[in-house]
């Protein structure tokens, strides 16, 4: 088989699908995520929810998809003529072979730039410490004069006006009117702020619009505006825009409100909270009169007490009343003492004849005729006891008397006064001395001096 020319073998055939992937390949990865910045049109949402929009200039343009759920994260409303920055994944869609873009995040082209500018400028303001708390004033509890700087045609004015006139219709408000958006803004309101200052006539000023975007409050984002709030000698209050909203004039001011509406009620008091207050004063004013009323009475009725008590129609009377208290007293004292002198005397008299004679006689012989039995009894007892304590004694005395050892052949020797001889020495020949013996005793002589039992030794 012979092979033809126009398909040579080593030439690589490719297919529009894998053509396709292969450039997309490429894209992707020559370029990753990229910001784009232009102008949509053809803008569509469909049904499912993906947007589907062109992005151009003036020389070319570009086909973009944002699938859901981003594209229901975005925070404006596209539409055909609004300069937008985009950013996005560059792909292929396959099925036509068209080069697009798949976005991926998109936000109105001015208000990136406006962003970094008010986060550059409120760095700086704030490294100078225009922010700084300290610098806060307080603001006037009952404020009479109110400088109102905003535009005299907006929604704002109307709803600080409303509320005013509600809350605290006493104080005086000046709608000092300013542009409040475009160029001519910042200088109109740095002139009107000085002003104000300068005047003398406003206790607190209020700078206010009403919401819209960035690029719409980007005249209280200025920096002569906010230099001008920190220089001023009245206290400044800041409103703008919505709750959301945020500027470097609210920074700068002294107090920040959400809202206009909100800044009126922060300025001013709510007269029926107040009237109730007053009320509640005056409810409290009564009380303490009433009550310092009535102490003056009660010390006014007590001087007049002390009054009536000096009085000498008065002091003889409870001098009298006195000293017939004392009558009394000293009568019932009197029978007091009589009734125990009564008692005092029964008591001696019955004691007193407790101790008659008679009575005494008749209880010591009632007492005797009692005792008499008991005393024999305990004689014949006490006899009986000694008796055989005698015998005992006596035994015991007779074991161990001289009378036994006389009964052995034993003497003993008395002198003429009685007592025992116990020694020989200083016997004189002749004294008269008594042996007493078993039987009985015999009278002795000594008839020459006693040999001392020595002598004999020697």
């Amino acid at each position: 088989m012979q092979m033809s020319d126009d398909h040579p073998p080593s030439r690589q055939i490719l297919t529009p699908s894998s053509l396709n992937r292969l450039v997309r390949d490429l894209l992707e990865d020559a370029l990753p995520l990229i910001w784009i910045e232009g102008e949509l049109s053809n803008v569509a949402r469909p049904a499912s929810g993906h947007l589907y929009f062109t992005l151009k200039d003036a020389g070319a343009q570009v086909r973009c998809a944002m699938f859901r759920p981003k594209s229901g994260w975005l925070k404006f409303r596209p539409a055909d003529g609004t300069h937008v920055l985009v950013r996005a994944r560059v792909g292929l869609y396959e099925p036509r072979g068209e080069f697009q873009l798949v976005a991926e995040h998109m936000e109105p082209a001015g208000e990136g730039a406006l962003q970094r500018e008010f986060e550059q400028l409120k760095a700086r303001l704030g490294a100078e410490g225009l922010f700084d708390p300290a610098h806060k004033r307080p603001l006037p509890q009952y404020a009479r004069r109110l400088g109102v700087i905003t535009s005299a045609t907006g929604a704002a004015v109307r709803d600080v006006l409303s509320v005013m006139s509600r809350r605290w219709p006493l104080a005086e408000v000046d709608v000092l009117p300013v542009p409040v958006q475009g160029r001519e803004a910042p200088p109109a309101i740095v002139n009107m702020l000085r002003r104000a200052s300068a005047s003398g006539r406003y206790d607190v000023l209020l700078l206010t619009r009403g919401g819209g975007s960035l690029e719409d409050l980007w005249a209280f984002n200025d920096e002569q505006v906010a230099r001008a709030i920190h220089a001023s000698a009245v206290p400044v209050v800041s409103a703008v825009g919505h709750e959301v909203d945020f500027s470097i004039a609210d920074f700068v001011a002294d107090l920040r409100a959400p809202t206009p509406s909100a800044a009126a009620e922060l300025l001013v008091p709510d007269k029926h909270a107040l009237q109730r207050h007053l009320h509640q004063l005056q409810q409290r004013l009564a009380t303490l009169e009433r009550r310092r009323l009535q102490s003056r009475i009660q010390r006014v009725d007590h001087l007049f007490a002390r009054l009536q008590a000096q009085r000498p129609q008065a002091r003889l009377t409870r001098d009298h009343e006195r000293l017939a208290n004392l009558h009394r007293r000293l009568l019932g004292a009197q029978r007091e003492q009589a009734r125990w002198r009564r008692m005092q005397l029964e008591r001696v008299h019955a004691r007193l004849l407790a101790q008659h004679p008679r009575q005494r006689l008749a209880l010591l012989q009632r007492q005797l005729a009692e005792m008499s039995p008991r005393l024999r009894q305990a004689i014949e007892r006490r006899l009986e006891r000694d008796r055989l304590t005698l015998q005992q004694a006596g035994r015991a005395l007779h074991a161990i008397s001289p009378l036994a050892t006389l009964d052995r052949g034993y003497a003993i020797l008395f002198d003429a006064q009685g007592k025992v001889l116990r020694s020989a020495q200083n016997v004189a020949e002749g004294t008269p001395l008594r042996a007493r013996l078993a039987d009985g005793e015999l009278p002795l002589s000594v008839a020459a001096p006693p040999v001392r039992e020595q002598s004999k030794k020697r």
